[in-house]
């Protein structure tokens, strides 16, 4: 049973920004950070399943794409990298790739990688405010500059880079090539809601994403029987001991998290294991203490699954970063 407030790590990263607000006000010696991962307080807990970050790009990253858990595991790393981001905030041209304008031999790929074309064959799309993307593993994809992202990701650092804007960091062109799916993707992602408060996001073997709106001064009770993650976005919330306001999270596993909803609502992302959304995840709490509000009903979930993926393992990752 637990009950945590997340730590918030900084990242440096060449392509990151100074300015986080309101996400986070710390400063890091005046150096661009580019993610904020949110992490179990001890460093002594148990590993969690997934991973919950902020993402903030004043430059593109690389074009990369992630193994599924079968050749993740021939390379011996517990699992392969399943990701959906939610845009928090985008720059009026502010772009994501997802998947290429045509399907690659092999072969194509590898010349596509080798002369740097692969940057003119990815499918790059507009984003803004709100948006959702899922990326299965074997996705090729790119994240453009003016970005901030809430990325929800399983807890894995295998990342095969196909191109790098000049940064001159390793590319992993084996490994790319026999994970990658090499042709369109599916852009679409439709939202569904689950109740007045739920809004079922994403839904994978792997998590299921969703937005939760909390009423002003209203209270609720949050089971969290799977491992399960809550951000908040704006407003402010007390959960269970903590005090939450904009860009604090909580872990909470096997256990129940009393939230209480400040004057002004509040707005946040939740995020647990997979096997399909949890119907009574959240559910309202009266003045007495009794439930007051009609159970969530399960609803039709946007489930996405990841296309077949080669297992055989031909090289492994040099450089994890973005």
């Amino acid at each position: 049973m637990a009950i945590e407030h997340a730590r918030a790590r900084a990242l440096p990263k060449p392509w990151g920004v100074l300015d986080r607000r309101p996400w986070s006000d710390a400063n890091h010696d005046g150096g661009a950070i580019g993610e904020i991962w949110y992490e179990r307080p001890d460093n002594a807990a148990a590993d969690p399943s997934l991973l919950l970050k902020l993402l903030f790009t004043s430059q593109p990253l690389s074009i990369q794409v992630h193994p599924g858990d079968a050749f993740a595991r021939s390379m011996g790393l517990p699992n392969g990298k399943t990701e959906a981001w939610y845009v928090l905030s985008a720059a009026p041209d502010a772009k994501i790739a997802l998947g290429l304008k045509r399907p690659l031999t092999p072969q194509q790929l590898r010349e596509a990688v080798e002369d740097g074309s692969i940057a003119d064959l990815v499918v790059w799309r507009a984003v803004s405010a709100d948006d959702v993307i899922f990326v299965p593993a074997g996705t090729i994809h790119a994240i453009g500059a003016g970005l901030v992202i809430a990325e929800l990701q399983q807890r894995s650092d295998a990342t095969f880079r196909l191109f790098d804007h000049g940064r001159q960091r390793t590319l992993h062109i084996e490994s790319a090539i026999a994970v990658a799916n090499a042709g369109p993707a599916d852009f679409q992602v439709r939202p569904e809601q689950l109740t007045a408060e739920r809004t079922l996001l994403v839904s994978s073997p792997h998590f299921v994403f969703e937005r939760i709106d909390l009423a002003p001064d209203s209270a609720w009770c949050l089971e969290a029987e799977r491992e399960t993650w809550l951000l908040v976005l704006s407003g402010r919330a007390i959960a269970g001991p903590f005090d939450l306001v904009t860009g604090d999270a909580i872990f909470a596993q096997s256990d129940r998290v009393d939230i209480h909803a400040g004057p002004t609502g509040m707005v946040g992302l939740g995020a647990y294991t997979g096997g399909g959304p949890v119907s009574h995840l959240l559910q309202r709490v009266g003045q007495l203490g009794a439930i007051d509000g009609d159970a969530p009903q399960p609803a039709q979930t946007p489930i996405v699954l990841p296309r077949a993926e080669n297992v055989t393992a031909t090289s492994k990752p040099m450089d994890l970063s973005r």
